[in-house]
């Protein structure tokens, strides 16, 4: 892994593990209360609304975008479901109920996307380094360096042989832990960054061979549709599907992840 990614994983760990440091914001907390009160009524349009306020501020969370999916989804509004799932997902990618209903809420989408299968050992890969929030993986290794240091200090202050030796080989395995936690950190980040996404918010759209109107016509997609960006030309993006096919429509379509 190149320097910078480590060093960049590094200050993502210090900017995820800030929070635990600091009292939670009020506002936001209140606001946040308020829309579940609003949800729990079944006034979904008041809590989305709510739920809105708190990401205006600055605050955003799996948490929240995972209610303001369900209250997009009570509201029979499917796009906006599945990108605030999708939003939530990047941020909790190994929480099972985000998973559940971004999986249920594509079902209820028009299109029906059959992913190109992936080799085995990317799948798994993948679950690993998405099996935990970045946050949670920045805790495990601030813990597991913190326990390294220990032994380490134990190292240089014990007086037995065999405790020092233990106490050295202990603290190898927990700094090779921790740097591996920091590893597995930086590719989830990155493996974010490089996949850009969008959800499409109109329905049909005919997909072109070119960003240009008169263009040949593809295929034709329909809004909730996930699509991976490629490319942006003058108001128009190169896009791909699960399935492999490539092409072009124009950017006021889609709303990024």
């Amino acid at each position: 892994m190149k320097l910078n990614n480590i060093m960049r994983a590094l200050f993502l760990l210090i900017y995820m593990m800030s929070p635990l440091l600091t009292h939670a914001d009020s506002p936001a907390d209140d606001l946040f209360i308020k829309g579940n009160n609003y949800y729990a009524k079944g006034a979904y349009k008041e809590a989305l609304d709510t739920y809105k306020k708190i990401i205006t501020t600055g605050n955003q969370s799996g948490a929240i975008y995972f209610n303001m999916g369900n209250a997009s989804y009570k509201l029979g509004d499917i796009p906006y479901a599945v990108l605030y799932y999708e939003k939530a997902h990047r941020i909790l990618p190994g929480d099972d109920d985000i998973n559940f209903n971004l999986a249920f809420a594509n079902s209820k989408t028009g299109d029906k996307i059959e992913e190109v299968p992936e080799f085995f050992i990317s799948t798994w890969w993948k679950s690993v380094y998405l099996s935990y929030s970045a946050s949670t993986f920045a805790a495990i290794s601030i813990v597991l360096v913190l326990l390294g240091s220990a032994f380490l200090i134990l190292y240089f202050f014990a007086y037995s042989s065999v405790i020092k030796r233990y106490a050295f080989y202990t603290a190898i395995v927990f700094f090779f832990l921790g740097l591996f936690t920091v590893f597995i950190t930086s590719r989830q980040v990155n493996y974010f960054e490089d996949h850009k996404e969008a959800i499409v918010f109109s329905s049909p759209v005919t997909v072109k061979s070119a960003p240009a109107d008169q263009s040949r016509s593809l295929f034709i997609i329909h809004e909730g549709t996930k699509v991976n960006i490629l490319d942006s030309n003058n108001g128009w993006m190169k896009i791909k599907l699960g399935n492999g096919n490539v092409g072009w429509m124009k950017s006021s379509d889609l709303k990024e992840i």
